[in-house]
């Protein structure tokens, strides 16, 4: 016997790691403890956007938890994304660049120095912090070894189940007791905001209605689930501090009987928080495996005795294989047959993808960067387009801008997905996305903002909290951030009283704003300058926080909280919206819940910007204002940092979405003004339609796009130095825009100085127009001559 102990023990030793299960009598609910050295199939780590796992704040002074966390944040050797940036590689990145592009050649060596930093430094400092600790907190010295060298390859790396996200449904949270509806369990998520005002039924937490340890938030994970650990954060809201200082956690099979997380021998106590906004997150020492799991705090602010027990939570799980369903392949989530990479890039994954992107589709796309954020790092976009790097008379511009707030990262990585996706579907021959791509110009910047999302993916996925990121590296909210134009528009309305004698398009940028003292980012003066610089007739600015599409006007008239606010094309904004909205899975979907605390299914999911809350110097209304530009924000998902896991159902929510709206820059009339003697295209030639109070120019070649909805429409064409043309347009429910072409006549004066300049020779009809221009002229003279000469005459007479 002696001898099998000592030969399994060996065995042990030379193998790494088992799957050990242990289970209790009867006595006690059946509940699975997986060991900390046991292998499992690992998902992308729930705190990081990596693949590997970031540097965690301890969060847990009470358990082993804190050693557990430490030992685990060492990236596996087998991954190629984070792998070490030697001299060799990082000459072979840069040999690659000096290949593609012109743009990728000539990179900034301050961009690699932080992608650098991260990947080489860390390491060496928490392989030595752990040892002392294991050596204290494990008794026999096998596992102690086993706890560092297998356990940091084969730790257990779940995903949130889906607070956050609203996959966890309102009916798998419960709690002990609750104050009121809007501080029930339901409200008990991750980054959940509140209204304005306490005691509605919007509120931002979970509140227990007495203040005992007896209180809990429980979660039905619906099947057997791995939990691996929970994030908490404090009760939101402008009014309130509340916040669990320690917590404890149990876990059941049925409701009826708990079974306590253990740190050894005593009952795990875990940290909380100690701010309401932070989220912090603790690591069991064993992953268990229930389909109940029991939040039950410990201590919490007490701000004198009115304090109250509030939280938000996500709990971290594996869903595991349901042994009852024979079928189980039916009710699993398909995720997407798109061939696509599915996971957070930062800004060096970002360059390689969109490089690889244009290796695979040489032909239709083109790389090119429009400036650099205040870090150096560049504003990359990605070009689709049949003849890339011009503009083709007739064919309008189209732009999609993602990453305005750093810590948005839906819209980065679905116009990653988009360009994959569009490269692939051309070479494949999908007629739909060949004919996007030879009848438009499309343009994708994935991340405005690089420096702050940068800043959110070293926290990573649920633990960069609700506002890390959002800013730029300089504090700047780039929302608020562009040429308030609408004051200066609304002044003169009120201030003029002919009203032909004000502009309603193409409002100059005031001075003081573009002065190098002016606070304002780089990155917005750079897309500012991209705006100027190509004529963009369409673009969508994609958020994250909610679920929702809002369009201009987003500042309020007299600088109320919120109003309805519209534009002269309000009709035909709201059409966008909706084509947005009504094509996308969450949006259109009747039974979803409100993300936060506004419920805009009232509203079909579409609402004016300011009707939402006064938003001055924003995107939208600056590009309607100052440029031919229509653009709308689509605020895409609740979570604002989903993780990697929930990315293939969210482009597959999105999909079809970003296409429609794409194929609405076709919608309305277009055509080109032109000289009617030479045929030459005419720049800023205005064009203007009744009943609709503002105008669009032609841009350098003539060409010019209005959108309209469908209807009859009176067009008319004028500009400086020629007699104004107008035409009735009509605009059908087809694809294609209606073509309503002008040829403009040249003012006579004008028209004979382009001659003489020319040296050419006077045509017969401006010849006798010249002729007649001579005799009135010669009237007019001899009239005045005349009357000077009565008049002197008369003045002599009365003189004598």
């Amino acid at each position: 016997m002696e001898g099998t102990v000592r030969f399994i023990l060996l065995l042990f030793l030379h193998c790494g790691s088992f799957f050990l299960v242990s289970a209790r009598p009867a006595d006690d609910a059946v509940t699975f403890t997986v060991h900390a050295n046991a292998t499992f199939p690992t998902t992308e780590s729930p705190f990081s956007a990596r693949k590997t796992n970031t540097t965690v704040v301890p969060t847990s002074g009470y358990t082993t938890a804190h050693s557990y966390i430490k030992s685990t944040t060492k990236p596996p050797k087998t991954n190629t994304v984070t792998k070490p940036v030697t001299k060799e590689t990082d000459k072979k990145a840069e040999e690659e660049e000096e290949e593609g592009p012109l743009e990728l050649a000539n990179r900034s060596t301050r961009s690699v120095k932080v992608a650098k930093k991260p990947k080489t430094e860390p390491k060496k400092p928490k392989v030595i912090t752990k040892k002392p600790k294991v050596v204290k907190k494990t008794k026999p010295q096998v596992k102690k070894q086993v706890n560092q060298s297998e356990a940091k390859k084969t730790t257990p790396q779940c995903p949130p189940l889906g607070l956050e996200s609203l996959k966890v449904k309102d009916t798998q949270l419960t709690a002990s007791s609750f104050k009121r509806r809007g501080l029930g369990p339901h409200r008990g998520r991750l980054n959940i905001q509140s209204g304005i005002e306490d005691g509605d039924i919007y509120d931002g937490a979970w509140c227990a209605q007495y203040r005992d340890k007896k209180q809990w938030l429980q979660v039905d994970a619906l099947r057997p689930t791995r939990f691996t650990g929970v994030i908490l954060q404090g009760r939101n809201s402008i009014w309130s501090w509340d916040v669990v200082h320690t917590y404890k956690v149990q876990f059941s099979n049925d409701s009826l009987t708990w079974k306590p997380c253990m740190n050894g021998t005593k009952e795990a106590v875990f940290e909380g928080n100690q701010d309401a906004e932070t989220p912090v997150l603790a690591l069991f020492n064993t992953s268990t495996v229930a389909r109940y799991i029991r939040i039950n705090p410990q201590t919490w602010y007490q701000n004198g005795t009115m304090g109250d027990i509030c939280l938000r939570a996500e709990v971290l799980g594996c869903t595991l294989p349901d042994p009852n369903n024979i079928y189980a392949w039916q009710t699993e989530p398909t995720g997407s047959r798109d061939k696509l990479d599915f996971r957070h890039h930062n800004y060096k994954e970002m360059r390689k993808l969109m490089k690889s992107v244009n290796e695979a589709c040489p032909d239709i796309t083109r790389i090119y960067s429009i400036g650099k954020s205040y870090m150096g790092l560049k504003l990359y976009v990605m070009e689709i387009s049949d003849n890339p790097g011009k503009h083709e008379l007739g064919e309008p511009e189209f732009r999609y801008v993602a990453g305005m707030h750093g810590n948005e990262v839906l819209g980065r990585e679905l116009l990653l997905n988009l360009m994959q996706y569009m490269c692939q579907e051309y070479k494949r021959g999908d007629q739909r996305i060949v004919r996007l791509i030879k009848e438009t110009r499309i343009h994708l910047l994935p991340s405005m903002n690089p420096d702050g999302y940068e800043m959110a993916f070293k926290k990573g996925s649920e633990l960069a909290g609700w506002a890390f990121g959002r800013y730029s590296y300089e504090g700047i909210d780039m929302n608020h951030n562009f040429a308030d134009l609408n004051s200066g528009m609304w002044t003169a309305i009120e201030l003029e009283t002919d009203r032909s004698k004000l502009i309603n398009h193409y409002f100059p940028i005031p001075e003081q704003y573009t002065s190098e003292d002016a606070f304002v980012a780089s990155e917005t003066r750079a897309v500012i300058n991209w705006m100027q610089n190509i004529p963009f007739v369409l673009s969508a600015n994609l958020h994250g926080g909610e679920v929702v599409v809002t369009y201009p006007f987003d500042m309020t008239r007299d600088w109320a909280p919120r109003e309805h606010t519209p534009t002269a094309d309000e009709s035909f904004f709201r059409w966008l919206a909706t084509a947005y909205a009504s094509t996308n899975q969450v949006m259109s979907n009747p039974d979803r819940r409100p993300c936060h605390n506004k419920d805009f299914l009232r509203y079909n999911n579409i609402i004016n910007g300011a009707d939402w809350h006064n938003v001055p110097g924003s995107m939208n209304d600056f590009s309607y204002l100052h440029t031919n530009c229509f653009e709308v924000t689509v605020e895409l998902s609740c979570d604002k940092f989903p993780h990697a896991s929930e990315l293939p159902i969210e482009w597959e929510n999105n999909r079809e979405s970003l296409l429609v709206y794409m194929e609405q820059v076709h919608r309305g009339i277009k055509g080109v003004v032109r000289d009617k003697d030479t045929g030459a295209g005419i720049a800023d030639a205005i064009i203007k339609v009744d009943e609709i109070d503002h105008h669009i120019r032609s841009v350098a070649d003539g060409d010019y796009w209005r959108l309209l909805n469908p209807g009859e429409y009176r067009v008319m064409a004028t500009a400086e130095g020629y007699f104004p043309s107008s035409r009735t347009c009509q605009v059908m429910y087809d694809y294609y825009p209606t073509i309503c072409d002008f040829r403009l006549t040249k003012v006579p004066k004008e028209r004979l100085k382009d001659i003489l300049a020319k040296g050419g020779k006077l045509p017969k009809d401006l010849q006798l127009r010249l002729r007649q221009l001579r005799l009135r002229k010669l009237r007019v003279t001899t009239k005045a001559i005349n009357q000077r000469r009565a008049a002197a005459t008369t003045k002599r007479l009365k003189k004598v």
